[in-house]
């Protein structure tokens, strides 16, 4: 449990001076507790004020940049956290993995803390408002609000009670209310949320089923190779499947409540629980004067996370940036690219450093790991999933599978790789060497495969 906890952290916030603040003393789950001072907004007795750097944004990307802050002595006083949640900044992807487990299997959880939300912002006079309705003036702004996820309209029950989205620590906890009396649960959506959070309802040891419109889980990363064998791993778990599905709408029963889940077919599946997880969008709200980007959506910035306006700034999910080895402008969700992005931006404002950001795409999860699961998965994947495929392994429980395009690796997926191999992972798809096609599909096992691209990567 203690390597699942460490994917859920928050910041352990001591008493500053300016606006008022409460923390908790300890933080079981957090980012290594920094004990110099900053500030974070708070709705009981956040005063207009002025701070010289301003973040919005209470997720993966505000608590690194904040604690990069403080990694240059540039927090005292100085900075300003402004969230819509009641709980310092954390990572969010333990949220549909560890925070959901049931009580007896030690679940992660989350301390208290304080909330108001930005709503409007004034470019020239650098000011923000808040929910509130006071005004913070900020030097240099750091916009990491994030995404929002998708949700189903109301004309088709997407608001029932019983029905779940997953974004913050709020939705996690509601649904963990929901799965304590549950007994029929439906997962909308075969990508990552709705693969972590079926494999967390089997720790609770209910009916779930997925039902999503594509042909196998995952299409965006998985071939339909590897979709087969993680499917059967669920299916193994008890964990039912409806493929090529498309959903009419959500059914309440008497009491008002999901009841069922209603296919364009005209069969229904009956549920007490649902979770749509069906993606998320990029919370610009009132950011959309900043310049968005159209083809990938989020705010456009440069190569050290800068807008086109003077003195604001956008990092993580919410940023569209150019992706330098790939020549080619990306938007992220990730925790990892939230991390790096968020560093890189505040150790470019407050620094010489001048380098444009250089990001190598990485993906990852981690399902069935609590207390008394009869297989922990763990895989990783780094690069480009561009060209043809080549899979090594029969996922037992080792699988992994190569992107090869035009002679060189492009990318690499490993499921229950060891520490050593993980590592080897990025070097693979930094350095794209050109591989021996026909002798990595003849490897016999995954170690060897790995072991000749690893040799092709030296030549």
């Amino acid at each position: 449990m203690s390597s699942v906890r460490t994917l859920m952290v928050t910041l352990s916030l001591p008493r500053t001076h300016g606006l008022s603040l409460w923390s908790p003393q300890s933080s079981p789950i957090g980012f290594r507790s920094f004990r110099r001072s900053y500030v974070a907004a708070s709705s009981s007795a956040f005063a207009n004020e002025n701070r010289e750097f301003v973040i919005v944004g209470g997720g993966n990307a505000a608590g690194y940049a904040a604690r990069t802050f403080v990694e240059h002595d540039m927090a005292n006083g100085r900075l300003c956290i402004v969230s819509k949640e009641a709980y310092a900044p954390y990572e969010r992807p333990a949220l549909t993995k560890a925070y959901l487990f049931p009580l007896d299997k030690k679940p992660a959880r989350l301390p208290m803390f304080y909330e108001d939300p930005v709503t409007g912002i004034d470019i020239e006079k650098q000011t923000l408002t808040t929910n509130s309705g006071k005004q913070l003036k900020y030097g240099s702004l750091i916009i990491a609000t994030g995404c929002t996820a998708s949700r189903f309209p109301d004309k088709i029950g997407g608001n029932l009670p019983g029905v779940h989205y997953v974004r913050d620590v709020a939705d996690a906890d509601s649904l963990i209310s929901s799965l304590e009396k549950a007994r029929k649960v439906v997962v909308v959506g075969g990508g990552y949320i709705g693969m972590e959070i079926a494999a967390a309802a089997v720790g609770w040891k209910l009916d779930t089923t997925i039902i999503f419109p594509e042909k196998h889980l995952l299409p965006r990363l998985f071939t339909p190779s590897l979709s087969k064998r993680y499917e059967e791993l669920y299916q193994e778990n008890g964990v039912k499947f409806l493929k090529g599905a498309s959903i009419k709408n959500l059914e309440a029963g008497s009491g008002g409540r999901i009841a069922a889940v209603k296919l364009e077919d005209g069969s229904a599946i009956e549920a007490d629980t649902v979770i749509i997880g069906i993606g998320a969008k990029p919370a610009v709200g009132p950011f959309e004067r900043l310049g968005l980007n159209t083809n990938v959506g989020g705010i456009q910035v440069d190569g050290q996370f800068r807008t086109s306006a003077p003195g604001i700034f956008a990092i993580g999910d919410v940023a569209a940036f150019p992706l330098k080895m790939y020549d080619r402008v990306a938007r992220v969700e990730h925790v990892d690219h939230a991390r790096r992005s968020a560093q890189h931006c505040i150790k470019a404002l407050l620094s010489a450093q001048t380098h444009t950001y250089d990001y190598l795409p990485y993906f990852y999860s981690r399902v069935f790991e609590y207390e008394g699961s009869p297989r922990k998965v763990w895989w990783q994947f780094f690069g480009d999933n561009v060209g043809e495929t080549i899979e090594i392994g029969n996922f037992d429980p080792k699988i992994a599978t190569f992107w090869v395009d035009s002679g060189k690796l492009k990318g690499v997926l490993l499921e229950s790789g060891s520490t050593e191999e993980f590592e080897l992972l990025p070097k693979l798809a930094r350095g794209q060497p050109s591989v021996d096609k026909a002798k990595l599909q003849n490897a016999s096992s995954v170690e060897e495969a790995l072991n000749i691209a690893r040799t092709s990567l030296q030549v």
